[in-house]
């Protein structure tokens, strides 16, 4: 896992960087990618997933399949129904989880990105299945008194800084990508 300081100058390159070396490293070209960008609107801190879903969602038409977004979230009472409807469209999809989260002081306006799947809701007590090959989260508060409480008081800049970051990292990642298995195929 790495992680990515949003208040570095560097961050979005930082972010791209790792981004595309998880990926390529995980990645089998002749799956499709589904993007599982799980949150809220109605919560500052956990609107993460939904604003860079809205961010990517015209940006990489034909290119990755965008669930959650502003219009349409991705969240713990639809996650199910989405997942079941993913298995059944796509087969076994690449997909990558991107979900805001809970962590220490020290780490708050980092970002993370590893291999494997992420438990979303695992934060506020949520009980859902785990999800991605790959994650990105972003650390929006601090965890441990009050969850639900220090999400919907988050700075709005913290997480607009990390979607900015993420939106931009992940768009030059799959969009570089995509164009090189053009050429393989």
């Amino acid at each position: 896992m790495e992680l990515i300081n949003i208040e570095d100058k560097s961050a979005i390159n930082d972010f791209y960087s790792s981004f595309y070396r998880y990926m390529t490293s995980l990645y089998d070209y002749r799956r499709e990618i589904v993007l599982l960008c799980i949150g809220t609107d109605r919560s500052t801190g956990d609107s993460l997933g939904p604003l860079i879903g809205h961010k990517l969602n015209s940006l990489l038409k034909g290119k990755a399949h965008v669930f959650g977004t502003l219009e349409e979230p991705l969240h713990a009472k639809n996650i199910q129904e989405v997942l079941k409807y993913i298995d059944l469209n796509f087969g076994h999809p690449f997909s990558i989880a991107i979900d805001a989260c809970l962590g220490s002081l020290k780490h708050v306006g980092h970002i993370s990105i590893g291999k494997g799947p992420i438990k979303p809701g695992a934060g506020v007590s949520k009980d859902l299945p785990p999800v991605g090959d790959m994650f990105v989260t972003g650390i929006v508060n601090i965890s441990g008194f009050m969850e639900y409480m220090v999400l919907q008081n988050t700075r709005l800049r913290t997480v607009m800084k990390m979607a900015d970051i993420i939106s931009i990292g992940i768009f030059k990642a799959i969009s570089k990508i995509y164009e090189q298995n053009r050429v393989r195929a």
